[in-house]
């Protein structure tokens, strides 16, 4: 398993639109990646202008997959300088490997 987390703020007066982008490339990736096996999107408790994402993946290969469909690269255009909803300043992503979990 390939773990994976990325965090990133909502630039203000952003949150609806955001809100639907990522509400968007979760329907997506929930429908079209079966290797994709948590895809957990949250929001910070005392700054809601900041988004962590947890992601689980099968493999490797799955994350590959997932950074070439189609649904993720329409979703980084978010980030654009043009029309951002996301700051791209603050994105920061982290790949992990599993060293122990409680899954039930």
């Amino acid at each position: 398993m390939r773990s994976v987390t990325a965090s990133f703020n909502i630039l203000p007066g952003k949150e609806a639109e955001a809100e639907a982008a990522i509400t968007k490339l979760v329907a997506a990736v929930e429908g079209n990646e079966p290797g994709a096996l948590i895809y957990a999107w949250h929001r910070h408790v005392k700054d809601p202008s900041r988004i962590l994402v947890f992601e689980v993946y099968a493999d490797d290969d799955a994350v590959q997959a997932h950074r070439e469909t189609a649904h993720l690269a329409e979703f980084q255009q978010c980030f654009s300088r043009k029309s951002a909803i996301f700051d791209p300043d603050s994105v920061k992503i982290e790949r992990w490997d599993r060293l122990a979990a409680v899954q039930r």
